[in-house]
């Protein structure tokens, strides 16, 4: 396959171009700054700079892939929310566009399980479940860019498969280091997804090259869920201790998440079923 990936040099986007390179698939990349991407090139990825927000040359960039995998958001490092919302919800919609004028339906989004905060929920978070976005902008304008791609999928034909990431981990991502202090006075026994970086790779490309998906939506996170109180003693974190009120984010269930519709549909099967898995293979 031919895939455009945008955010290449991110977290998911700088693992995720070598994956498919070594799958045999070739690749372009949109990024900003060449030096950043120099890697990557010489890995065999054709670089082309440009700008999501600022770019009128996106439709050429993509035409003659077989897909486009969106990877690229703002999220950490927020500046505002003006700038925020170009990012995630305008380019996202302006990428798009350009496919479909490119000829290039078949388009791939990373979201986010920061989607699912139904205070009701008592299992693991589904697909169809009602949308109660955390206070944060970045899980809102992913809310705001899914629906926008959805009805271009209805409208106009977008082949959108939506894909909703657990608590992204592994290869050396320092992720769970940087996330630990915000944790601190959450509840112990509250329950948490993860997927590690390989499984978000192999679940992009099952995305990207599964026909007749158009329109859906996936969890993806490993097997196992595991508490916030088994994360810090698995990473050697201080002990929690609640507020003087009690416990933070009380809510058990709002950052767990289903995965029977990704096994069942795209035959997804994690590498790490548990970060345990990943920690005793030396893959953290």
């Amino acid at each position: 396959m031919k895939i455009f990936v945008t955010g290449a040099t991110g977290k998911v986007g700088s693992r995720l171009v070598p994956y498919l390179l070594k799958q045999g698939h070739t690749v372009k990349v949109l990024v900003r700054s060449a030096e950043r991407a120099s890697t990557l090139k010489e890995q065999g990825a054709e670089v082309v700079l440009g700008d999501l927000v600022y770019n009128e040359n996106l439709t050429e960039a993509i035409k003659g892939s077989d897909a486009v995998v969106h990877t690229a958001a703002q999220f950490r490092g927020v500046i505002n929310e003006e700038a925020t919302t170009a990012i995630n919800l305008d380019a996202t919609i302006a990428l798009a566009q350009a496919a479909l004028d490119a000829g290039v339906t078949r388009f791939v989004f990373t979201s986010t399980s920061n989607v699912y905060r139904d205070l009701t929920v008592n299992r693991p978070c589904r697909e169809d479940d009602i949308l109660v976005p955390a206070t944060l902008i970045y899980p809102k304008t992913k809310i705001a860019a899914e629906e926008a791609l959805l009805k271009l999928h209805r409208e106009q034909g977008l082949d959108v498969r939506i894909l909703r990431f657990a608590f992204v981990y592994g290869d050396r991502d320092p992720h769970i280091e940087e996330s630990l202090p915000y944790m601190i006075n959450w509840n112990p026994l509250k329950k948490m997804s993860m997927v590690h970086h390989e499984d978000i790779d192999q679940a992009l490309l099952l995305a990207a090259s599964t026909p007749g998906v158009g329109g859906r939506i996936y969890n993806v996170a490993d097997d196992n869920i595991i508490t916030i109180g088994e994360l810090y003693k698995l990473n050697g974190g201080p002990e929690q201790e609640p507020t003087k009120d009690g416990w933070l984010s009380s809510n058990i269930w709002e950052l767990t998440e289903d995965t029977d519709r990704i096994k069942n549909e795209l035959n997804f099967r994690p590498k790490y079923p548990s970060v345990y898995t990943a920690k005793d293979m030396g893959a953290l």
